[in-house]
């Protein structure tokens, strides 16, 4: 009776300590998907300023898939929703936007994926393939 006692404590204890251990790694793995609309903080040690990148020209759209410019379309949509999100939060706290040049550079990049795709459409030779084409850029 004594030994089960032990056993049954130290069996206990160990299935306890993994379940925390899983459950710790599965809250860590899944964040909150609101945080996506705002971007990571950096430290208030770097001196260096952070630059990003231009906007995508048309040149180099026209060489991307209909799949690659349809994901490239979601991700500067989710940038945009994060950047004006950001915005309207430091507006409301009276707080100055860092790089409010981001936000035009993403407009661009979006209506030159538009426009890529509006050409690909008109010059497509089938009347039906290019009215669908047509219909669904412009529910974009």
């Amino acid at each position: 009776m004594f030994l089960s006692r032990i056993f049954g404590r130290t069996l206990f204890a160990a299935a306890k300590s993994e379940t925390s251990t899983a459950t710790a790694a599965a809250a860590s793995a899944a964040r909150n998907p609101l945080e996506e609309f705002f971007e990571a903080d950096r430290s208030v040690d770097d001196d260096k300023p952070v630059v990003y990148g231009r906007s995508w020209k048309a040149s180099e759209l026209r060489l991307k898939s209909w799949d690659d410019l349809n994901k490239l379309w979601y991700v500067l949509l989710k940038e945009k929703n994060m950047l004006m999100t950001q915005r309207q939060m430091l507006h409301a706290q009276n707080l100055k936007f860092p790089n409010p040049e981001r936000i035009p550079k993403v407009r661009k990049s979006m209506c030159r994926i538009k426009q890529v795709l509006t050409e690909r459409a008109i010059e497509d030779p089938d009347p039906r393939r290019s009215a669908e084409m047509k219909r669904m850029i412009n529910s974009l």
